[in-house]
């Protein structure tokens, strides 16, 4: 007992001091306990929100994703700077630095905004009371304000959804902090202007200031301005598209008022915007050139590897001459519909210039909206047979073997025996036959016999290789052609029918066809640029006798006449036509120096014609009028080489004064 006592005792005496220090620390509490819990509750909110942080923090994007461009509209422009189309995946956004910005236009956004954006860092806790003051005080039709900086906006764009939520506020918090950090403000203002929604397609102020008044945003008035500033907050209520446009007036009245109260206008300055009338563009995107366009677009893709392109941000400029183009496909449609009783439903044509390998017009078809033959299907681009047309490389390739203008061929019946095949009879176009006549005059008068009799001495497979070295890429699989090569049965395309002639052109150097000359990204720094690409295919000679031939309007008379449609008054201009045996393709070909013209009729699910008088009809009539209006204000250019050439009246035979023309006038 006496030892539980000591026991007892000396834990009290122990114990003075600690009971001492209790009743200090419970004055204290009592004293200072309103501070003390305020500091806990301080401790324990941090904790929590540096959990939430953490938590939050994991599932964030990466911040540095705002260096990365948004979606931006590739524009594809002709020679002189014209806008033949915009291509753009959902969002049409053309992306312009600050500077390109109105003064009046980044205060009207401001006002409406975010007036202490320059003062905030992001967050601004004024910004939300008073939007929720608004939001009680609010008239009729306008729109709830959300508070949120222009810092927060932006994030919400490039970053997050639409989602109305606790934890994506969160979010959008953390990532304007972030942002606040790595960017200026000019850097997140500039962002804002080129990122947000301004209704519909329409993404970024520039694409906001054509969609709605046709103009860039650097030339708006002031009226102009105001307007567009108020609809970020709620485009598909505002806009003037929308069902309720007035909205958007009212909005516009209500970026006046906030200018004001921000003092970057006084109240007269103020009524003085509302009185200036807003004049909308009421206007769908138009494409011009469509054929053109959209092969400009696989070349992008296929050839260049521009993948994705229609959200790059590119400037494509292209060689195209929006007039020419335009001109070109009136003389299309227009002569399409003078022969539709010949049941031809279709033409296309393809103007080239030779020298730098440019073009100049691309028309498809008749009408690419038109439905009743697929008018979207570009025949330049197609396979078709060439028929005659085809006929200048096998001569010029019997004119690398050795032969010339004045070599002799038979005209007269053949036949040839393949195993296993039909026995091919070759005839020519009127089923009559001349005799020995110059490859000139075979040439000349498009006669099919003497240019298969050509082709059985050249070899099939060696007119390809030649064909193949100019330009024309279709006759791969090779045992599928035989000697009917020699009259146009192997399918080709017209750009590169067009591309194989303009060696003729160019007296036997390739230059090859690119029709796009620059490509600028989105900050105007140059990415592509055209450069010439040639090389020496034959020699300038031989080039030159297909030029004489073919240019020589008498030499074909017998068959045309003197004043066809093959002839350009005053000008020297090589041509030559092509009908398919079964009339399904009519096509004429011509050139010059510096432009070669190709053009076609027929239909194109492969229909015949009903008749059709080859180089006098059809795509005659439109190449005429197309290279007639080219070379209406040039001067006569003329190849510059020569050589000797031989007479037109040239015996046919020994012992007689009978020409090939003579005896070509006999026969026709």
């Amino acid at each position: 007992m006496i030892i539980i006592e000591k026991i007892i005792k000396s834990l009290i005496t122990i114990g003075k001091p600690f009971f001492r220090i209790f009743k200090i620390g419970l004055n204290l509490f009592r004293k200072f306990w309103k501070k003390i819990t305020l500091f806990l509750v301080i401790i324990i909110f941090l904790i929590f929100f540096l959990n939430i942080y953490n938590f939050l923090n994991k599932e964030l994007p990466d911040v540095n994703l705002i260096y990365n461009p948004p979606k931006l509209s590739s524009k594809i422009f002709d020679r002189n700077g014209i806008l033949l189309y915009k291509f753009y995946e959902e969002e049409n956004r053309t992306w312009v630095s600050l500077d390109k910005i109105p003064k009046k236009f980044i205060e009207a956004t401001l006002a409406i905004e975010d007036k202490d954006f320059y003062k905030h860092n992001g967050l601004s806790l004024k910004g939300i009371i008073k939007a929720t003051i608004y939001n009680f005080r609010k008239s009729n039709g306008d729109k709830l304000r959300g508070g949120s900086t222009i810092s927060q906006q932006l994030i919400k764009n490039v970053f997050l959804t639409n989602e109305k939520s606790f934890i994506r506020k969160i979010k959008e918090a953390i990532l304007t902090i972030k942002i606040e950090n790595k960017l200026t403000k000019n850097e997140i203002l500039e962002r804002y202007f080129n990122q947000v929604s301004y209704g519909g397609e329409a993404y970024g102020a520039q694409e906001a200031a054509w969609k709605y008044f046709g103009k860039d945003i650097w030339s708006l008035n002031e009226g102009e301005m105001t307007y567009l500033a108020g609809l970020p907050a709620a485009p598909s209520s505002y806009s003037y598209f929308g069902n309720n446009p007035e909205l958007g007036i009212s909005r516009q009245r209500r970026v006046i008022e906030e200018m004001v109260s921000a003092n970057y206008i006084d109240k007269e300055k103020g009524e003085e915007i509302l009185k200036q009338k807003l004049v909308f563009r009421i206007k769908k995107q138009n494409i011009e050139a469509p054929h053109f366009v959209f092969y400009i677009k696989s070349l992008l893709e296929n050839k260049y590897g521009f993948v994705n392109f229609e959200r790059q941000g590119l400037d494509i400029y292209t060689s195209l001459d929006l007039n020419i183009q335009k001109e070109t496909e009136k003389n299309v449609s227009e002569e399409i519909e003078k022969v539709k009783k010949l049941k031809i439903s279709n033409g296309a044509a393809l103007v080239i210039e030779v020298k730098n390998g440019d073009i100049l017009a691309m028309v498809g078809s008749k009408n690419y909206e038109a439905t009743d033959i697929d008018g979207n299907v570009n025949v330049t681009t197609a396979l078709r047979q060439p028929g005659s047309s085809i006929k200048p490389i096998n001569y010029l390739l019997a004119f690398e073997k050795g032969k010339n203008m004045d070599s002799y061929v038979e005209d007269s019946p053949v036949s040839y025996y393949v195993p296993g095949q039909k026995v091919y009879s070759p005839q020519n176009y009127n089923g009559k036959y001349m005799g020995r006549v110059t490859l000139k005059t075979a040439l000349a008068s498009s006669l099919n016999v003497p240019s298969v009799k050509l082709l059985k001495e050249n070899g099939v497979n060696n007119m390809i290789d030649l064909a193949e070295s100019m330009g024309i890429n279709t006759w791969k699989e090779r045992n599928r052609y035989g000697l009917s090569l020699a009259l146009g049965s192997g399918e080709v395309k017209m750009t590169e029918l067009a591309q194989a002639y303009s060696v003729f052109a160019n007296l036997g150097e390739k230059v090859e066809i690119n029709p796009i000359y620059k490509i600028d990204n989105y900050l105007g720094e140059n990415i592509y640029k055209k450069e010439k690409e040639s090389n020496q295919i034959v020699s300038s000679d031989l080039a030159l006798m297909i030029n004489n031939i073919l240019s020589d309007n008498q030499a074909r008379s017998p068959i045309f006449g003197l004043n066809s449609k093959l002839k350009i008054e005053g000008k020297t201009v090589a041509v030559k036509t092509g009908t398919t045996n079964n009339l399904k393709d009519n096509w004429c070909i011509g050139w010059t120096p510096s432009y070669l013209v190709a053009t076609w009729v027929g239909n194109n699910d492969g229909s015949p014609m009903s008749w059709i008088a080859s180089g006098v009809s059809g795509a005659t009539p439109i190449w005429n009028k197309t290279m007639t209006k080219i070379l209406s204000n040039k001067i006569d250019e003329q190849w510059t080489e020569s050589i000797s050439m031989p007479d037109d009246k040239i015996i046919f035979e020994e012992n007689t004064n009978t020409t090939d023309q003579q005896r070509l006038e006999s026969i026709f």
